[in-house]
């Protein structure tokens, strides 16, 4: 009867304790309470559980450290947390909180490549959200083993790095981020426009070198064919394509205005001292440029000056082109003439 009331009463403490356990494992698991807005959590790389746990109190988002790190080393995730930035806020469990550390469920930042921008105004835009440093981006864009990696042939990626919105995360190495520029180039240069290059008889390298002459020239889509087809006969004709966004691409600095010493730099990139096309792009076109290349509209015009409103005047002969000049260009300090 004694042993009987001894084990009972072992049965009851250890069921007693087993309930404390639970309960006290369910109290340390409830979120923080009050007010919850979201906010970004940096666990940089290599950060170890226990300094993990430290930054989730330092933000209030648990409660005990120990309690947070004993549960990453029983579930033997201790090894397996992402870094990245992550989206938190202190409605969230700890085991919530654990299960997006350990899936890399991290914050994506929005980065958009406008139509037009060269390598150092995207390294710059990366620079400035702290997705990656300049220096890298700028190497990379030289280094030809990478270049091949990517399967460009070409000196430098100027013209590969295709204008869009994309999703990085803050540790996302900078090969990486490069990658998905030039692989979504690849995705949107299908084979058939490839293929009405080679009919046109141009590379692959010349269409987006003019691509990227005819972005620079006009933002307006309606004005890119025709842009194109001015530059055609030009290249046809053998007439130095004369365009200010070649020569402001070899010039170290530029104030926004065309000067007459800058016109006489000695570069493969002053079209109005070479003939024919710059040696490779001076921008990253986008598609409607890149379309506007390979399907110019035919036209007898050989001449094209701004008219400071965004559009501009075409010419047939030199002389209907110095009349526009007068009319538009002389009493601004605006884009010159082609």
């Amino acid at each position: 009867m004694i042993l009987f009331r001894r084990s009972a009463l072992g049965l009851l403490l250890g069921v007693l304790i087993s309930l404390m356990a639970m309960s006290g494992f369910w109290w340390l698991n409830q979120p923080i309470g009050g007010p919850i807005p979201a906010y970004l959590v940096d666990i940089p790389p290599g950060t170890p559980l226990t300094e993990v746990s430290h930054i989730l109190h330092l933000n209030h988002l648990i409660g005990p450290e120990w309690f947070f790190t004993l549960l990453g080393r029983v579930q033997r995730v201790d090894r397996k947390i992402i870094p990245g930035e992550y989206e938190l806020h202190a409605g969230m469990r700890p085991t919530e909180l654990l299960k997006k550390l350990v899936k890399g469920e991290v914050y994506q930042h929005a980065l958009t490549i406008p139509e037009g921008y060269n390598i150092v105004q995207i390294a710059d835009i990366l620079a400035q959200k702290n997705l990656a440093h300049k220096q890298d981006i700028l190497r990379l864009n030289r280094d030809p083993a990478f270049i091949r990696s990517l399967h460009v042939q070409a000196p430098t990626l100027e013209g590969y790095l295709f204008p869009d919105t994309y999703q990085f995360s803050r540790y996302t190495p900078p090969e990486s981020i490069i990658r998905t520029f030039v692989n979504r180039f690849h995705d949107v240069v299908t084979p058939d426009l490839k293929d009405r290059g080679t009919i046109m008889g141009m590379s692959l390298q010349e269409v987006l070198t003019l691509a990227s002459v005819i972005e620079k020239e006009t933002g307006l889509a309606a004005e890119r064919p025709l842009v194109s087809g001015v530059f055609h006969n030009r290249l046809q004709r053998g007439i130095p394509l004369q365009s200010d966004p070649t020569v402001i691409y070899a010039l170290a600095s530029f104030d926004g205005n065309i000067r007459k010493a800058d016109l006489s730099v000695n570069s493969p990139y002053n079209t109005y001292k070479i003939r024919g096309l710059p040696p490779g792009p001076i921008a990253n076109p986008g598609l409607a440029a890149i379309h506007a290349a390979l399907y110019p509209t035919q036209t007898n015009f050989v001449y094209f000056v701004a008219r400071n409103d965004g559009s501009h005047q075409f010419s047939v002969t030199l002389e209907e082109h110095n009349k526009a000049v007068n009319q538009f260009q002389r009493q601004s300090n605006g884009k010159r003439a082609s």
